[in-house]
């Protein structure tokens, strides 16, 4: 891994361990263990910091949009079935981007909304009708807040798994009511 992924991880790390308001240049630096200097070699500014986020961001996102697009049981399913928090590497950077404010976060706002209308794209592509597409997405979004906050009510993993496919037959249905199944 290069340096410069490593004041990434150390940036994510310290987003989602202690918020925004500690996320300095001299903390990202003692985190990924590297001078200041050495930060801004890579990242010449907070703001280059924050666009190298929200480029991590993106690149991450492409791949999972090649893996929904690719999907046996269909993007629908696949954006369903992936919306758990599993501490995956895009896992980390979309939640260490969600925890920057409206402030200096603008590229990874810009980037959220372009992960989002891509992956609404390939679920409209599916099932042919906007407000189906809208609604399987609000489902894979609900699903993921309540895993990251791991509010669910449901203490077990089993239980999480029949929820989530008594979800995925919702989908079906939803799917087969556009006319794609």
């Amino acid at each position: 891994m290069s340096a410069r992924e490593d004041v990434l991880d150390a940036l994510e790390r310290v987003l989602i361990e202690e918020g925004e308001r500690a996320a300095t240049l001299e903390a990202v630096a003692a985190r990924a263990e590297v001078s200041k200097g050495g930060l801004l070699y890579h990242f010449g500014s907070k703001r280059a910091l924050v666009e190298g986020l929200a480029e991590r961001m993106l690149d991450l996102a492409a791949l999972d949009l090649e893996q929904m697009a690719a999907a046996p049981d269909g993007p629908s399913a696949y954006y369903v079935r992936s919306s758990v928090y599993e501490d995956s590497p895009f896992d980390r950077a979309l939640v260490a981007g969600s925890r920057l404010s409206h402030g200096e976060d603008a590229p990874v706002r810009a980037a959220f909304d372009r992960i989002r209308e891509d992956w609404l794209r390939l679920i409209r592509q599916e099932v042919g009708d906007d407000a189906i597409a809208e609604a399987i997405m609000l489902i894979g979004d609900g699903l993921y807040y309540n895993a990251l906050l791991d509010s669910t009510g449901h203490p077990d993993a089993a239980r999480r798994e029949q929820n989530l496919e008594a979800l995925l037959a919702v989908v079906a249905r939803m799917r087969e009511r556009a006319g794609t199944d």
